[in-house]
């Protein structure tokens, strides 16, 4: 890999470890001639005033993007890094997560191979959520982990019509479903009863939240495959990518599914094993 001259860092927000620890790494960047830049709103206020940059001109200044935090912080800068394709490293500062690399005792070491060029890119598969209403979230979104559809009310189903590849497939009567990658089958996907896919494996799931049907299994397709979700019901539904509510359907509105064109470049520097991280999240013995 060429050698890395511009690092856009996104720290969380609101954890102080995190942005201390950014504000180490900034310091150690700079003082080895490599520029800093820090997206404006993930800076704590009166923060990295001299690193500071307006979002949409973020990626432009960069080469690679490096978050800080856990893996909600991973899914933000997938965000920022994602349209120009830039290779992203995490910094775990939070608890044991699926998606940061580098664990805080190993930071100098590992963007000293940064800054060489000295990594792997692992390639992620993103969805293309394209959102059909007359409301805010009307458009296409991307999401590393997921796109959710969940009922806006509690004590109620909602009713979601499913398409695949055109063809009507069943209407779901559930409090939602998930539509996720294989690096979000550990999330919101896992929980609703989802089966863990390996973040190699390039895939799409469809899992129902709390089915009230017989059919209550995820379906597991291609990343070329499409998946249409039609509300087919009055009750309010809200959509949500990567953990971020992008605006509420209503009965008529739909939601495309399908593998974007593009990854995201995941950086590796070849000291993580997605299995082994499995094994320690649930506490599995050795024997």
């Amino acid at each position: 890999m060429d050698k890395v001259q511009r690092v856009g860092l996104v720290p969380h927000r609101t954890r102080l470890d995190a942005q201390r620890l950014a504000e180490r790494a900034a310091s150690w960047l700079t003082s080895r001639d490599v520029s800093v830049r820090i997206p404006r709103s993930d800076a704590a206020e009166g923060a990295f005033s001299e690193y500071l940059i307006d979002d949409d001109k973020f990626a432009a200044a960069c080469d690679v993007v490096v978050s800080v935090g856990g893996d909600g912080t991973m899914l933000r800068a997938a965000s920022l890094s994602f349209s120009g394709s830039l290779p992203l490293l995490g910094i775990n500062a939070g608890r044991l997560g699926y998606l940061a690399e580098v664990e805080p005792e190993n930071l100098d070491e590992s963007l000293g191979r940064l800054i060489a060029g000295d990594y792997e890119i692992d390639e992620r598969t993103v969805l293309a959520v394209t959102v059909n209403s007359s409301g805010p979230a009307n458009g296409t979104w991307w999401a590393l982990n997921e796109a959710v559809l969940e009922k806006e009310a509690p004590g109620r189903l909602v009713h979601i019509g499913i398409e695949i590849n055109k063809a009507f497939f069943t209407t779901y009567a559930a409090d939602g479903v998930v539509i996720a990658t294989s690096t979000g089958s550990t999330a919101y996907s896992f929980s609703a009863g989802g089966p863990i896919a390996s973040p190699q494996h390039e895939c799409i799931l469809l899992t129902p939240v709390s089915p009230h049907m017989l059919f209550d299994r995820s379906l597991i397709l291609g990343t070329q495959e499409e998946i249409k979700c039609t509300i087919t019901d009055d009750r309010g539904v809200v959509i949500i990518t990567d953990g971020r509510e992008i605006g509420r359907l209503t009965m008529g509105d739909s939601v495309v599914c399908t593998g974007a064109d593009k990854p995201v470049r995941m950086i590796t520097l070849g000291t993580r094993d997605f299995h082994q991280i499995l094994k320690a999240k649930f506490g599995l013995a050795d024997r």
